[in-house]
């Protein structure tokens, strides 16, 4: 193969990779506050139907990039109206969301279903983002560096940032979070809240760069995957972001495989690989037992003021 085929075999693995880690960016932070959503695959369904959308109907992408956001930062909303202030089941209540998603998207994205849209074009200008070498750097849209940027500010927040400590400490111990005065709910729902909006925009990612066209149930169970990268990470933005990019490749290899036609190996195995590699490394971490990858210790479990 030529160096331009591995330069664009690489871009087209970062560009697999970035709806992958926005979405378990969002997620990571959703888990850091103690709270399990399950309804990523839900929101981004929404948000990719939102963002192409409005693409479409008044021809800016990045309106549709603000849509999808919203549309997941909306839905999540009522997830999280359910679990925090009615103490909803968070495991059932992320199943119900993701289903309720998958439906509406279906519903709403009739009319658009075969439509194509526009994508953003290269943040950076021609002579770089056209190089036959340099584009392999340069030569992506604005939503690519911005997943770069937030896996940075992520890190740093969670990291350096008193609110993001308090965040860590509301997910180890709401109670004795809320002893000293966080305020525990608002903390859970500002994270569900940023954590729908990247889930809205991952999904409005598929929609309008990835396969710039809507098709029903356009993510494929891509959501799944961004949950399961969390857990693969341990909770820690930079291994998402290595573990986002294992995923891309993964991915890339299955449509190069395609491409190519290699007919020894069925269409269905190649299409099942990225959820064969989620099994794969799920399973190698339950057997290599907890090895700092222990969760928040408050996860999932409900959290009442006067319990």
């Amino acid at each position: 193969m030529t160096l331009d085929v591995y330069v664009s075999i690489f871009m087209t693995v970062v560009i697999a990779a970035t709806p992958i880690l926005i979405a378990a960016l969002g997620e990571l932070v959703v888990e850091k506050s103690g709270v399990l959503n399950l309804g990523v695959e839900g929101m981004m369904l929404c948000g990719a139907v939102a963002g192409f959308s409005i693409a479409t109907t008044t021809g800016a992408t990045s309106g549709g990039y603000l849509a999808g956001a919203a549309a997941g930062a909306a839905l999540s909303m009522v997830f999280a109206l359910l679990v925090l202030s009615l103490s909803a089941n968070q495991v059932a209540t992320g199943l119900a969301l993701t289903i309720f998603g998958t439906g509406v998207s279906s519903l709403t994205g009739r009319p658009f279903v075969g439509k194509t849209v526009q994508r953003l074009g290269p943040l950076f200008p021609h002579p770089l983002s056209d190089h036959p070498l340099l584009r392999a750097l340069f030569g992506y849209d604005a939503i690519v560096y911005l997943s770069l940027v937030l896996t940075v500010a992520v890190a740093w927040f969670l990291a350096a940032s008193r609110p993001g400590l308090v965040l860590r400490a509301v997910g180890e111990g709401d109670a004795a979070a809320h002893a000293i005065g966080h305020p525990v709910i608002r903390v859970r729902y500002a994270a569900i809240a940023f954590g729908g909006a990247l889930a809205g925009l991952a999904g409005a990612y598929y929609s309008l760069a990835v396969t710039p066209m809507w098709a029903d149930r356009l993510t494929a169970g891509r959501g799944w995957i961004a949950l399961a990268l969390v857990v693969f990470a341990a909770w820690r933005p930079w291994r998402l972001l290595a573990g986002a990019y294992l995923f891309g490749a993964v991915m890339t290899l299955e449509l190069q495989s395609k491409a190519a036609g290699v007919g020894f190996v069925p269409p269905e195995f190649l299409a099942m690989l990225p959820y064969l590699a989620t099994v794969v490394v799920l399973t190698l971490i339950a057997l290599r037992g907890a090895g700092g990858q222990r969760a928040p210790a408050c996860l999932g479990k409900a959290f009442r003021a006067g319990g």
